[in-house]
């Protein structure tokens, strides 16, 4: 206890003198008040703005250069024409573009805000909707790899045919093979696409200025919106009609159609006159050489029996003062494209047109547009032809060299000691129409003979013939017909909820004058505070050229405006002829007749209601009239505007 170290409490002490000041130290707490307030506002502050806004602009920024980047590589990508680069960038931007999903979601919170909320929404819907997107162009790819030749791509997995001949062959066979192999891909890739549009429906691009800095905004988002929908529309409406390939392609047993010539530059309900036809087979998807035949060296072997409408008889006029009959020429008078066909067909067989498994119509801008793609061609016996413009006629000169053909006037001496024996008669004479087989197996050997760095451009041509509906098909098969029907080339009238307007004309004697006749078309929708729609609608047509007594003369047109059944019409302006309103084909019709000179305009005006009140969003329907080329459409509602060019078949949108 004596060895325990003692405290000596006065030394540890420090003593302090009454002239000496305590050493002050720094104490963060010692602020005053107001100071420390500030201090702590401003750290908290800066804290917020950079964990909020800061921190994750550069994130969104850093991302965004990259992504930006990387959708430039995947676009040229897109140029090498080789599957396999193009897959590798798509994975790449699918990667950056989920690096830029990542960074985008820091700005979450934007969310909840009132009004600046719903922008941060279009953008998480956006990049959802390309993540989809790329989702579905993967599986796409992965079908179409061992195929990759026939749409003008190289892999390595792709075959690539060698000698000319091989090229047609090769493809024929790959195209019938890729049909067999992708049908059963369609139900992913349709999920995927579907996907997309249902993110991508979430964004009003009516919400957005119509440009920034000179750069459009409003009409590229629309733009890309109608795209997707109609990419997904594709994929899920080729299932039945990829099902019903094999079939239609002749893969079990041989097809035989029936292929009509439609002259769209005098139009027809279902798309121009019917000016020639031919017989073409089809065997494991290879086309017989297809030989034509005027369509009135048929209508000479047919006794007329049906009767005809009121507009043919009172406009064309000649043989039907004689005899007011249906010709099979002029069968094609209904707008849905079955109908007419079964009509057609049913007299046709009594001409001799027997063993048919289907119909095919095309028009001039199947033949213009492969011409395009191709370039000049020629046909032996008939000359060159190509889809130049020609000063002659202001139009293509396959057209014009068309037209001189069947269009050569001139009186026909008979022998006078052989009675049966023709002395003169104006050049084609016996057939008037016999170019056409030639021209069509001249357009199909050159273009399966084509190199691969063509294709696409033929893909396209194809693509925009059939989507524009210069090509229509009427199977005789249900399941066939279910599969054309699905994949919108029947052209049948559409059966729609909500508004719908088909505007249908008919030249009924004018010559070729649809070659120069555009047509523009405005409605003005007016919805009342109870629902209550009434409809402005305003028909312009116009023929700028001048007079020339063959190609361009005076119009005599018949026109049928389809629109909701039991729309109630209020007024009609000027119709030289005013029709009836009736019912036909699930719509109801209105309907009249004028002439239209060559330099002069014509304007009809219909306003009607609706049957039914809208209450939310209104819809409208635009179906186009086959042959057409894209009449200009002005939809306007509650001071909103919409302006197409209508190529193909339309459902727009208004928000009210």
């Amino acid at each position: 206890m004596n060895d325990m170290p003692q405290i000596n409490f006065e030394e540890s002490l420090v003593q302090i003198k009454p002239d000496e000041k305590p050493i002050k130290r720094f104490r963060f707490w010692k602020f005053h008040r107001p100071g420390k307030r500030i201090l702590i506002g401003l750290s908290l502050a800066f804290v917020v703005l950079f964990v909020l806004i800061l921190f994750p602009a550069l994130r969104v920024y850093r991302s965004g250069m990259v992504l930006a980047e990387s959708a430039r590589r995947a676009k040229d990508s897109v140029n090498s024409q080789d599957i396999t680069v193009v897959r590798g960038e798509l994975n790449n931007f699918k990667g950056d573009l989920e690096s830029f999903q990542g960074a985008y979601r820091w700005f979450g919170w934007v969310q909840y805000i009132p009004w600046a909320g719903r922008y941060w929404k279009d953008g998480n819907a956006g990049i959802k909707a390309g993540l989809h997107g790329l989702a579905a162009a993967d599986k796409v790819i992965e079908t179409l790899s061992p195929y990759a030749d026939i749409i003008g791509f190289a892999g390595p997995e792709s075959d690539t045919a060698q000698s000319g001949e091989d090229t047609a062959n090769d493809r024929i066979e790959f195209l019938v093979q890729s049909v067999e192999q992708i049908t059963p891909q369609i139900d992913g890739i349709s999920a995927e696409a579907q996907a997309a549009v249902a993110e991508l429906s979430k964004i009003d691009p009516n919400r957005y200025p119509k440009e920034f800095r000179g750069i459009p905004v409003r009409e590229k988002l629309k733009n890309g919106i109608n795209l997707a929908i109609v990419g997904a529309g594709f994929v899920s409406k080729s299932k039945p009609l990829m099902e019903a390939a094999p079939y239609m392609l002749g893969m079990d047993e041989e097809r035989t159609y029936l292929v009509l010539f439609q002259n769209d530059k005098e139009l027809r309900p279902t798309g121009g006159f019917i000016t020639a036809y031919s017989i073409m087979t089809v065997k494991n998807g290879k086309v017989s050489q297809v030989n034509s035949s005027d369509i009135y060296h048929l209508d000479n072997a047919y006794r007329p029996v049906v009767p005809a409408p009121d507009p043919i008889i009172n406009y064309i006029k000649g043989v039907y003062a004689a005899l007011d009959k249906f010709r099979l020429r002029d069968m094609n008078w209904s707008p849905d494209f079955r109908e007419s066909m079964d009509l057609f067909m049913n007299e046709a067989e009594k001409a001799g047109i027997e063993d048919i498994d289907g119909v095919i119509a095309v028009d001039t801008h199947v033949v213009v547009n492969l011409l395009k793609a191709i370039g000049q061609i020629g046909v032996p016996g008939f000359g060159n032809f190509s889809a130049e413009n020609d000063e002659r006629c202001n139009c293509p000169q396959v057209v014009y060299e068309l037209e001189s053909f069947a269009d050569v006037e001139g009186p026909v001496v008979w022998s006078e000691n052989e009675p049966e024996k023709i002395v003169f008669a104006p050049p084609n004479y016996d057939n008037r129409k016999k170019i056409v087989g030639p021209l069509m197996n001249s357009l199909l050997g050159n273009a399966l003979g084509q190199p691969k760095e063509k294709l696409p451009d033929l893909f396209e041509a194809a693509w925009d013939s059939i989507n524009e509906k210069h090509v229509l098909i009427y199977m005789f098969d249900e399941n066939a017909q279910k599969g054309v029907e699905s994949f919108e080339i029947a052209g049948r009238i559409k059966d729609i909820e909500g508004d719908y307007l088909h505007i249908n004309d008919a030249n009924l004697g004018g010559r070729k004058s649809n070659m120069y006749v555009t047509q523009e078309v405005s409605q003005d929708v007016d919805i009342a505070r109870d629902g209550t729609v009434t409809k402005t609608l305003s028909i312009t047509y116009k023929n700028p050229q001048d007079y020339d007594g063959w190609l361009n003369s005076v119009l005599p047109n018949w026109t049928r405006i389809y629109v909701p059944r039991g729309s109630e019409l209020v007024s009609v302006d000027g119709f030289d002829d005013e029709g009836e309103t009736y019912e036909e084909l699930g719509k109801t019709v209105f309907s009249g007749g004028f002439e239209l000179r060559p330099q002069g305009i014509k304007q009809i005006i219909i306003v009607y209601k609706l049957p039914f009140k809208v209450s939310d969003d209104y819809w409208v329907y635009l179906q186009k009239q086959p042959g057409t080329d894209m009449p200009l459409y002005v939809v306007n509602v509650g001071g909103k505007t919409e302006e197409l060019f209508l190529k193909t078949d339309q459902h727009l949108k208004f928000s009210i």
